[in-house]
């Protein structure tokens, strides 16, 4: 484990610059590749990458918008104490680590954003608590958990693909959940890992003179930042901001809502209506405006590749649906591809574009355009084939570290610190994600 994870290490450190240069490296290619493989000229390529430039700001705001509600939902106060009471159920570093897995992955089947978090701060807190924990594979466990993601209620791929405008309905038209998540092979890949990850990670316990454990102390000490102080005037403004009334109300009007449109429309979820549920449940956790607000500020930090990659993954989908690329690359699927051979074909291929494009609602965009017309011609269920491309982007989540970051910040770690864990879970794991696509 110890060579895998230096080559791997080695591999991100050199060769793995940040997404957003992968963004425009990719923008640069398919807009060289429109030019000699298209009868398009240099200027028509540059419309249809301008014209496209934009068309996905909703969508970014969708994507921004389960990252940070789940994450100012982990902050809360009430879900930090749930963590705390959680992780004395652990005794030994063994029970730690399977808790820390099976706790992330849950939680990340609940929401991505949510179960990042969650699973970094539940690791600090076993660590604190259960003396002889390796903190590396603590923290490593914490975005094992992860893989679960894209079979959950946030998996942005299923979700949006069910969500009304789109940008691949006009391809794919829209996919209900009961042809993605609310499915039998999602359910057994699902239940599967979360039977096969907390044992794995158990397996990958070090022995006792290799653990690296960390001073509880310095975590205590770490979580002693002051926090800033109610104002001593309490003027009308500092009232409102302080006003667990006034996020009652708001989270009361919100649940009213949330209640007629499931009773008028039955139990049709899609991106928005999880993004409000987090919302307000976040809302009033915190209790206060404020208390969400500062959460907020604190989250948002995470959405910065969204924000601004987002953008060049329209330019992309823009020059590939303008300029027949998509259509090439979906006969060149087609070619080597039958109808039983796909979805894991799809699914490599996801998992490859991961590299370029670490996220989910970025691959559906960037993958879709060819993924879903070659499965129509080949009669493959077109949620299979959305799922593939999910599956194989939390797949290679394992080996990109891109959404590690967060958690490793929480940590105060490297990826250094976890490749080797990762890529044995992604040896392991992807052979979970073949069966289910196989054969179920």
């Amino acid at each position: 484990m110890k060579a895998l994870s230096n080559f791997f290490t080695m591999i991100v450190q050199r060769f793995l610059p940040d997404p957003f240069v992968f963004a425009l490296l990719l923008t640069l290619i398919l807009f060289v590749a429109g030019i000699i493989f298209t009868p398009h000229s240099t200027l028509e390529m540059v419309q249809f990458w301008g014209n496209g430039f934009w068309n996905l700001l909703a969508f970014a705001m969708q994507m921004s918008l389960i990252l940070v509600t789940g994450h100012a939902l982990a902050s809360s106060p009430l879900v930090k104490r749930w963590l705390q009471r959680l992780a004395g159920v652990a005794k030994t570093p063994t029970q730690g680590v399977i808790l820390v897995t099976l706790g992330s992955a849950v939680a990340c089947l609940l929401n991505w954003g949510f179960g990042l978090i969650v699973g970094a701060l539940f690791a600090r807190e076993v660590a604190k608590r259960v003396k002889g924990s390796d903190y590396r594979l603590l923290i490593a466990s914490a975005y094992i958990g992860f893989l679960t993601w894209h079979g959950g209620f946030s998996g942005s791929v299923p979700l949006l693909a069910a969500t009304p405008g789109n940008p691949m309905q006009k391809t794919a038209g829209l996919i209900p959940l009961t042809q993605t998540i609310f499915t039998g092979f999602n359910l057994f890949i699902t239940v599967a890992l979360l039977i096969v990850l907390p044992i794995m990670t158990k397996m990958m316990m070090p022995k006792p003179h290799e653990v690296v454990s960390i001073d509880p102390r310095l975590l205590v000490e770490e979580e002693s930042a002051p926090t800033e102080a109610i104002p001593a005037e309490k003027t009308f403004a500092v009232r409102m901001e302080n006003s667990r009334i006034l996020t009652l109300l708001i989270v009361i009007l919100g649940y009213s809502y949330l209640v007629y449109y499931f009773a008028t429309k039955g139990f049709k979820v899609d991106v928005n209506t999880v993004n409000l549920i987090f919302f307000l449940t976040g809302l009033l956790l915190h209790g206060t405006p404020l208390s969400y607000m500062r959460a907020v500020a604190n989250a948002a930090k995470g959405t910065a590749g969204i924000l601004i990659q987002f953008p060049f993954y329209a330019g992309i989908q823009g020059m590939m649906e303008s300029s027949g690329l998509g259509g090439m690359i979906t006969n060149a699927f087609i070619s080597i591809s039958n109808q039983h051979t796909f979805p894991f074909l799809a699914f490599l291929s996801s998992g490859l574009i991961n590299f370029f494009v670490p996220s989910g609602g970025g691959h559906w965009v960037v993958q879709g355009p060819f993924i879903m017309p070659a499965a129509a011609k080949l009669g493959v269920d077109p949620g299979v084939a959305a799922m593939a491309i999910a599956y194989g982007e939390a797949w290679m989540n394992m080996a990109q570290p891109f959404w590690a970051l967060p958690a490793l910040a929480i940590a105060g770690l490297g990826v250094r610190d976890i490749m080797g864990y990762c890529v044995t879970t992604l040896l392991v794991s992807g052979v979970i994600f073949a069966v289910g696509l196989s054969f179920f």
